[in-house]
């Protein structure tokens, strides 16, 4: 019989986002109960994910370790930790450092955040030779009304062919984007250094961001290639769970999530 081996270094997190509209602490309950290797911290609305000393003591607690940290670059979070997003960036690398994260997830830009987005690429190289942590640039999506495309980021919402070192795949957005997720991750290569593990159907502007498996997103297979190609970077379980009926629905969904990743991507390892 042949041993399961997973590649070194590589863990899958669950994301504090998936358990909303439950709160920050009951994502590292549900993450130590259903055996997440570690959270990817979104830093929110939730006061908690924005309490630096509150998330040592839950991963002390809870003994597991936040492995990630998501900038608050959403339009919602324009005022958490303040408006200026350099300030943002700076404030969760030293969260990433003190938490021993090794990620801090990031959007690209806004086009009316004109200087942010005009020295982004040489800030963020500035901030990569201070630092240990790498600063993974997600791709992101088009609105698209009445048969016009609109792109609210800049330089895009498609990083593959910025210089960018290293970036983040989310298959949620890919769906939005009409994208081929896998023609994505191959382009990117070694670049290719986090993955939001979602799914979607590919409907207009909407980020749905549901179990894998349950969407028209090729989950299974990049987690399949990560696994061959030697892929030591984070996989992030990001789902929508807000719809669930119940609390017992939404540790299901968490469950199935975790098992889809174990199932295509360690399994996969095999030696």
């Amino acid at each position: 019989m042949t041993d399961v081996i997973r590649v070194p270094n590589a863990k899958i997190a669950l994301s504090t986002a998936s358990v909303y509209p439950e709160r920050t602490p009951d994502a590292f309950e549900l993450a130590a109960r259903l055996g997440y290797d570690g959270v990817e911290v979104m830093v929110g609305a939730d006061p908690v994910s924005q309490d630096i000393d509150v998330l040592e003591r839950l991963s002390d607690h809870y003994h597991l370790p936040v492995l990630a940290v998501h900038a608050p670059c959403l339009l919602v979070t324009q005022r958490v930790w303040g408006r200026d997003p350099w300030a943002k960036l700076v404030k969760a690398q030293k969260a990433a450092e003190r938490l021993g994260a090794s990620t801090v997830v990031v959007h690209p830009p806004f086009r009316w955040q004109r200087d942010y987005a005009r020295d982004f690429e040489v800030g963020l190289a500035r901030m990569r030779d201070e630092t240990d942590v790498t600063f993974a640039v997600e791709n992101m999506f088009p609105l698209r009304a009445r048969g016009a495309e609109v792109v609210p980021y800049a330089p895009g919402w498609d990083p593959v062919d910025e210089d960018f070192p290293q970036v983040t795949l989310d298959l949620s957005h890919t769906a939005v984007s009409g994208s081929d997720a896998l023609e994505m991750a191959e382009k990117l290569g070694d670049r290719l250094a986090h993955l939001h593990l979602a799914d979607g159907v590919g409907t207009t502007n909407k980020d749905e961001h549901l179990v894998p498996g349950r969407g028209g997103q090729p989950c299974a297979r990049i987690l399949e290639r990560l696994a061959t190609t030697g892929y030591g970077g984070l996989i992030v379980l990001e789902i929508n769970t807000r719809k669930a009926t119940g609390r017992t629905e939404r540790i299901d969904d968490l469950a199935e999530g975790l098992a889809f990743a174990r199932l295509h991507f360690a399994a996969s390892s095999t030696a």
